[in-house]
């Protein structure tokens, strides 16, 4: 099973209600509730200080707006990287919005995510 089979629709079909709940928990500052897609390997390399940091200093991760335009999807190896053009509710101009997805057992689960 490798998700670069499955068709955008597929794949955007669990990375748009995904990427959404992303930005509420981060909104919201919910750790536990923003990683609970993560696969187990994003979980071990995560430095909980500095993603605690991020939730509660960085006013970008904790103001994100919910529009998001989608702009595309790459497909490599095992992953497929599907990118969103994102914006503030508090500062002005436009991040990239990154969240790699694949298997892992079986289900998919999320290899990353970050805004540039």
């Amino acid at each position: 099973m490798n998700i670069i089979d499955n068709t955008d629709q597929e794949i955007l079909a669990i990375a748009d209600p995904w990427w959404d709940e992303l930005v509420e928990y981060s909104n919201t500052g919910q750790y536990g509730k923003f990683i609970k897609n993560f696969a187990y390997s994003l979980m071990q390399g995560l430095n909980e200080i500095e993603v605690g940091r991020q939730f509660s200093q960085s006013d970008l991760a904790r103001n994100l707006s919910e529009d998001k335009d989608f702009l595309g999807i790459i497909r490599r190896g095992e992953h497929v990287t599907v990118m969103y053009r994102v914006r503030s509710t508090k500062k002005p101009g436009e991040w990239l919005g990154r969240l790699v997805l694949g298997y892992e057992k079986g289900q998919v689960k999320i290899f990353g995510a970050s805004i540039f």
